[in-house]
């Protein structure tokens, strides 16, 4: 059985975790409308530089963010003088990075589904005199919302398993940023750490698993309750 420190883990994952998924939420969706619906120069760059954190070394991320997030970087400089705090070394960089690894996986599934959504609708709305803020509230929000919940269930997954980004951005902390890759991969630099190797693996599987199977059953139950509406 896991052990008080291994459960410690765990919480600190899932609070990482849980923060990248709300804190990238609406952004995703913003990018999301933006790519399915807009129609402007330069939509194509705008797409390859959200979906650049799944094709690029996850430690080329996390420098990219160690210099944006440095003492001397613009976000760290302006974090310093206004706010007197710095996320470097520190549980909210670790959920930083899994919220930027997280995002593109939030998007894809989010603009899929704002693509998937009836124009026709829309434009019958705003026939009978709905507004465009009404329209969207009303009409479109619903009829995403299976891929809204998927995306978030898909982000969480992607930032509870997030590795490179974050040990390069925020170093590998015990109780701070050492989430369960990290706990992970120290495991394994030392000598008979084979056991809590497998405990953590096992967890991490088995929150994987049940965050894909959240995923399909919040789809379904959001593509019903559309139906319904």
């Amino acid at each position: 059985m896991p052990d008080s420190a291994e459960w410690a883990i765990v919480l600190l994952s899932l609070k990482i975790g849980g923060t990248a998924m709300l804190a990238a939420l609406p952004v995703a969706y913003a990018l999301a409308w933006v790519l399915a619906r807009g129609r402007f120069p330069g939509r194509v760059l705008l797409d390859g530089i959200v979906h650049l954190p799944l094709v690029l070394p996850p430690v080329v991320t996390g420098w990219l963010l160690l210099l944006a997030f440095a003492p001397a970087g613009p976000i760290g400089r302006w974090l310093e003088a206004w706010f007197g705090v710095s996320v470097l070394f520190r549980w909210s960089g670790a959920a930083i990075a899994a919220a930027v690894m997280a995002l593109p996986l939030m998007v894809r599934a989010i603009r899929l589904s704002i693509e998937g959504v009836d124009r026709r609708l829309e434009s019958a709305a705003r026939t009978l005199g709905a507004s465009r803020a009404r329209v969207f509230w009303s009409v479109t929000a619903p009829l995403s919302l299976p891929g809204v919940l998927a995306g978030m269930v898909l982000g969480f997954a992607r930032a509870l398993g997030e590795f490179g980004a974050t040990i390069t951005f925020v170093s590998n902390v015990p109780g701070e940023t050492a989430t369960l890759p990290l706990a992970i991969y120290s495991a394994v630099q030392v000598p008979g750490g084979e056991a809590s190797v497998v405990r953590l693996a096992a967890m991490s599987v088995a929150l994987s698993l049940a965050a894909l199977v959240v995923s399909e059953g919040l789809a379904r139950r959001g593509g019903r309750r559309v139906h319904v509406l």
